[in-house]
């Protein structure tokens, strides 16, 4: 069964059991697409109200974007199991083998690469969920807060993804090339997920 078409329960059993997948980078896929839904939420909670028509406009494109993003996020939770089995396949090659290395060379650059575009997903859905907080309906700003915070620890979850197969890598220009794709996209989108919590913490009443 496709991991997108489990119930929540089924999901969440199979995350807690000692299969292979989901694994940490699915988990963080589905995370950071639940992040955006609820930005998606607050356009929609928005959208159509005359308090708010001067941004209706922004806000219905908000949602389309929004909408495309879920889709691509529950695609990179399926992304992310397949992208596990050539990995467990090549540790499974003999060390004796003339064509381990060249085999597992691939499957971890496989492996990290769904990550890195789980992160980059995140960073997207941080930066529309900037804009719900900003111009979306004040009575659903604490979704848009919440949204930024689940795309700031699933972007952060998948960095660790990124990070456990660059670490196995034998060509380490290439790995090291990784992880700085992955550490710009933490310098970049954090702060801005923080910033996020904090508008919304204080519009809230908060410190």
């Amino acid at each position: 069964m496709e991991m997108m078409h489990k119930t929540c329960e089924e999901f969440l059993a199979e995350l807690a059991s000692k299969s292979a997948t989901p694994g940490g980078g699915g988990a963080a896929a589905l995370v950071g697409a639940v992040g955006v839904a609820l930005g998606n939420m607050v356009g929609c909670l928005t959208a159509g109200k005359p308090k708010y028509a001067a941004v209706e406009a922004d806000i219905l494109a908000l949602n389309e974007k929004a909408e495309a993003l879920r889709a691509r996020l529950e695609g990179l939770v399926e992304a992310d199991a397949a992208a596990f089995a050539p990995l467990a396949k090549a540790y499974g090659v003999p060390k004796d083998d003339p064509s381990r290395a060249a085999v597992m060379a691939q499957a971890l650059d496989t492996a990290a690469a769904v990550p890195l575009e789980i992160m980059a997903a995140c960073g997207e859905a941080i930066a529309l969920l900037e804009e719900y907080e900003a111009k979306g309906s004040v009575l659903a700003v604490s979704d848009a807060g919440c949204g930024a915070l689940f795309c700031r620890a699933a972007l952060e979850a998948a960095g660790l993804n990124v990070a456990v197969n660059t670490r196995l890598m034998a060509d380490r220009a290439h790995a090291a090339e990784l992880d700085a794709r992955a550490e710009a996209l933490r310098a970049e989108y954090l702060p801005r997920a923080e910033a996020v919590y904090a508008n919304v913490s204080k519009r809230l009443g908060g410190n």
